[in-house]
């Protein structure tokens, strides 16, 4: 199909641009998956898929749909990785790092840990009256807890996040196919020289990971730890921020929170639904195959936007509304599907969940700065830029 076929095929996807799909892109997205589910968007040079059944069938099959291929984004800056391998592959890099993230084994390891670090982070804005909770709370939460997980106990919190946000930003820019600086390779260089140190300690998770029994090799170690790393601080860090976000936006909800703290749970999937930390997904195909009405070529590029899946009406009743008591909630791929599903899920709730109880439980006032309000932004991460609170 030719450029001129495709735009007359799918003439809303032609018209999407990259500035709405990065400031507000819920309204495209919901025109997107009543008429085009399946539609190719000209600014992303492949397909975007928004449906939540769709979404589900390209992440499930990674026979048809890889992330195998020279384009992935994180591993043109880190390299090949648990998520940028399939088959056999992909359980070799990640099995050896998987198992310390089990959901029993999370709660022992980093439950006090996590609680800790938010007392001593809370101390140090209490007396100011005031916060913005990406610098003072859920950033150095994220990357504290990280550089624990990993081993990497050498690295302080600053190094840690300086290396974090060059990556990302590299990894932000390839996707939307603009000029990579490269700030993002000497990180993971950087990185990797810590993660190398860091295996010389037994205890350390890379240890285990880069031990002889695994079969990974140093380089192979250091690019997953890379991907950890950003992974663990980026969507866990705008898991707490879009949490406090949403929830603070409600004076309604927050009244019902603060009567019943076991809402808390609610709170922080509902957010994940509404507003997910990694927006979309990116796949490849790997054959010429049919995905709903649409014929995909081998090759094509077939992004999966976890945000249009989170707000299909024909599973969450009135998507757009924050409901923290929403029976169904479960039923949201923001840590996506399949084989690549986020094994980091049940850490980034822990420290999602502690962070709103312990707020709540220490300032009784808490609330958004409507001097300076708080807006999601992001094409592949999303979250606000700033979010400042008073209490």
């Amino acid at each position: 199909m030719t450029p001129a076929e495709r735009a007359t095929r799918f003439p809303l996807g032609a018209a999407v641009t990259l500035e709405e799909l990065e400031r507000d892109p819920h309204p495209t997205l919901a025109r997107l998956r009543s008429v085009e589910p399946v539609s190719w968007i000209t600014a992303l040079d492949g397909w975007l898929v928004t449906r939540r059944d769709l979404a589900l069938e390209v992440m499930r099959d990674e026979a048809t749909y890889t992330v195998d291929d020279p384009r992935f984004s994180t591993a043109r800056v880190v390299g090949p990785s648990m998520l940028s391998l399939d088959g056999i592959a992909h359980r070799a890099h990640r099995d050896p790092f998987a198992k310390a993230f089990r959901l029993a084994e999370v709660r022992s390891r980093f439950t006090e840990l996590v609680e800790l670090e938010l007392e001593r982070l809370l101390d140090l804005v209490e007396p100011v009256g005031r916060a913005e909770l990406r610098r003072d709370l859920a950033g150095p939460l994220s990357v504290a807890t990280m550089v624990h997980a990993l081993g990497l106990g050498d690295t302080d919190a600053r190094t840690a996040l300086g290396w974090y946000a060059a990556i990302v930003a590299d990894v932000t820019a390839i996707t939307a196919g603009k000029p990579v600086a490269g700030a993002g390779t000497r990180a993971f260089a950087e990185l990797r020289d810590a993660v190398e140190a860091a295996m010389q300690h037994e205890s350390s998770l890379v240890a285990e990971a880069g031990s002889d029994t695994v079969g990974l090799t140093r380089a192979e170690v250091a690019s997953n730890a890379g991907v950890l790393l950003f992974g663990g601080i980026e969507t866990t860090e705008a898991m707490i921020v879009n949490a406090f976000v949403h929830l603070l936006s409600s004076s309604e909800q927050l009244a019902t929170v603060r009567a019943d703290g076991g809402l808390l749970n609610g709170v922080v999937e509902e957010s994940l639904r509404l507003e997910p930390a990694a927006a979309v997904v990116d796949r490849y195909a790997t054959r010429d195959t049919m995905l709903g009405d649409v014929a995909v070529c081998r090759g094509d590029m077939v992004t999966v936007s976890l945000a249009g899946a989170n707000r299909d009406p024909a599973v969450f009743p009135d998507p757009d509304r924050f409901d923290p008591t929403r029976d169904n909630v479960g039923l949201h791929v923001a840590f996506a599907h399949g084989p690549h599903v986020c094994f980091g899920m049940h850490l980034a709730r822990v420290e999602a969940r502690c962070a709103l109880a312990a707020a709540l439980a220490r300032f009784s006032h808490l609330r958004l700065d409507p001097a300076r309000p708080s807006r999601f932004r992001g094409l592949v991460f999303r979250k606000p830029d700033e979010v400042h609170v008073l209490f």
